[in-house]
């Protein structure tokens, strides 16, 4: 958490983590058009010279009544296509995801010698520049109010076959709460295992979901078991502490929780540091 307890949290020097988001989901933007992305976008063209433009991202809205499943595909009928505009940078590794509902900052690994970019020391403080300048710019379109209903932190990590594990069998070896064991004596091995877990927060402050999956990687074909961590919820208001400080607690649950559903000798590989 930056500025608190950052030491107390676990550290790697070479974590396995390929993409970090942090995304912001609001009450939609009723005077929102097409153009104003381009608007937007002439502000930032200079750190974003690249634009792509792409299918809108739908609502996932965490509730806290009941156990939530893990989200499934859906489809809805529009009377108008919604999109989703991204702007990246000239490096192909940060890019900011704008919708009528949603602003998301991603960084993206791109290369094998590409190291992660610390959240307290780069990504949060770049997110929190980007995010400012898109506020000024609704509020000086006269946009409407931006009323934050939800914040979520994602990690995407890729484990690589060979490098702690190579099959199904081994994953106990990586995962404390995988056995692989079954009643009898009939099932082999696994061939393949995937899952969804999600825990809540206390005091219903959000919830961590956890999935995984093997994957053939798209830009060397390797094949990976993708581990995902999400932490959403909804800050106490929409002003800059209160989502920051949500995104701090979003950030340390999702830290937090990958070391504890990971193993020691994981760790080791992944070089833990504290």
């Amino acid at each position: 958490m930056a500025g608190a307890n950052e030491l107390d949290l676990p550290r790697y020097k070479v974590p396995p983590v390929i993409e970090t988001v942090l995304g912001i989901e609001f009450t939609g933007l009723e005077k929102w058009e097409v153009p104003h992305f381009g608007v937007f976008w002439s502000r930032i063209k200079d750190e974003f010279p690249n634009c792509q433009a792409k299918p809108s991202l739908r609502s996932e809205i965490e509730q806290f009544d009941k156990p939530q499943p893990p989200p499934v595909p859906q489809f809805q009928v529009v009377s108008e296509p919604e999109i989703r505009c991204w702007f990246i940078d000239a490096d192909d590794r940060t890019l900011i995801q704008v919708q009528r509902d949603r602003f998301v900052f991603n960084w993206r690994k791109r290369g094998v010698t590409d190291a992660y970019p610390h959240y307290d020391e780069s990504i949060r403080p770049a997110f929190q520049r980007v995010w400012q300048q898109f506020l000024e710019f609704v509020d000086q379109q006269q946009l409407g109010q931006v009323n934050v209903v939800q914040c979520e932190v994602t990690y995407v990590n890729h484990l690589d076959n060979g490098k702690g594990w190579s099959s199904a069998s081994d994953l106990h070896e990586v995962f404390p709460c995988w056995s692989g064991r079954t009643n009898g004596e009939f099932l082999p091995a696994a061939e393949s295992v995937g899952f969804d877990v999600s825990y809540l927060m206390p005091d219903a402050k959000g919830r961590l979901r956890i999935s995984l999956r093997r994957a053939c990687r798209h830009e060397d074909g390797a094949d990976v078991l993708q581990l995902v961590l999400t932490a959403r919820g909804k800050p106490q208001n929409s002003e800059m502490g209160s989502v920051l400080g949500w995104l701090d607690l979003g950030r340390e649950w999702v830290v937090r929780g990958f070391t504890d559903f990971t193993s020691g000798k994981m760790h080791t590989r992944w070089q833990r540091s504290t």
